[in-house]
């Protein structure tokens, strides 16, 4: 199934005495896989278990991995983190000295300082709760993402089976007018030579070679070939459970140097607005190809 590179998820769980962990995980597009964490201090150590179980998820994208602990119900109300208010104190008296301030600085100013209120340290007993509610956390906001990502995904698979609809049916115009290109131009050149009085006996193989060679390249069919191959090879990679946006990155491409080819060899004032339009709808999907995952 296509996957959206870009999604949201977020997973909560609970441990120790009123403590409450909150993890967000988000991504945007980016060819490779980038993955960008924000921890609290004491769980700092969990940055590569969680890095890894972000790379079950996801392939590529630039994500974002935000955990936050903050404390609730009476616990939370009357918990302050007493060391970090000193500090930010003394930082404040040292300021003040340094550059002549006068203005003091209100104790109730500082406790809106994130981490002060609300953020009892974690103490060496509730640290394995918090690494399973981390992971328990992490683990239900990656699923959530995976469903925005998968209802997106399914969005633009419609989006491209109909694009690709639309390119199939400008190739069933261009083919009629191409069919017997090759024969068309070798009959019109072998009228030239017989006004021209050039001789072009069945004996003369050096010229009738000439002339089919011209002839052929103007012959379309093995382009015409490529892009109906092209256009199955797209609708297998719809149903493919693994991602496959590089795939498709390439296999457009290919789809582009096909319809160049044909539109430089076919030369025909009526074909050439359809490749216009070809390559105009191709780029549109090549834009959209650029989200999938």
């Amino acid at each position: 199934m296509l996957r959206s590179m870009t999604g949201f998820g977020k997973g909560e769980a609970s441990f120790g005495e009123g403590q409450h962990l909150v993890v967000e995980v988000s991504s945007v597009n980016r060819k490779q896989l980038e993955v960008r964490t924000a921890f609290p201090p004491e769980l700092v150590s969990q940055e590569i278990p969680a890095r890894k179980m972000v790379q079950e998820y996801i392939s590529r994208g630039a994500v974002q991995l935000r955990v936050s602990v903050n404390s609730t119900g009476a616990a939370g109300q009357g918990a302050v983190n007493r060391e970090l208010l000193r500090s930010l104190i003394r930082e404040c008296q040292e300021m003040r000295r340094e550059f002549g301030l006068q203005d003091e600085v209100a104790v109730e100013t500082l406790m809106s300082v994130p981490g002060v209120l609300g953020a009892t340290p974690f103490s060496p007993e509730n640290q394995p709760a918090a690494v399973e509610a981390l992971e328990t956390a992490l683990r239900g906001a990656l699923e959530k993402f995976q469903e925005m990502r998968t209802v997106e995904g399914e969005a633009l698979r419609r989006d491209f089976a109909a694009r690709l609809a639309g390119l199939e049916t400008l190739l069933g115009e261009i083919e009629p007018q191409v069919s017997g290109l090759a024969a068309s131009i070798r009959e019109r050149l072998l009228e030239k030579l017989a006004a021209e009085k050039i001789p072009t006996g069945a004996d003369d193989d050096r010229l009738l070679k000439e002339v089919l060679f011209y002839a052929d390249k103007s012959d379309v069919t093995e382009e015409i070939t490529r892009l109906r191959s092209h256009f199955a090879q797209f609708r297998r990679f719809l149903d493919e459970t693994k991602p496959v946006g590089r795939s498709l990155d390439f296999l457009m491409q290919e789809l582009f140097r096909e319809i160049t080819t044909l539109g430089n060899k076919a030369g025909i004032p009526t074909v050439s607005p359809l490749v216009v339009a070809f390559k105009s709808e191709l780029e549109k999907l090549r834009e959209q190809i650029q989200n999938v995952e």
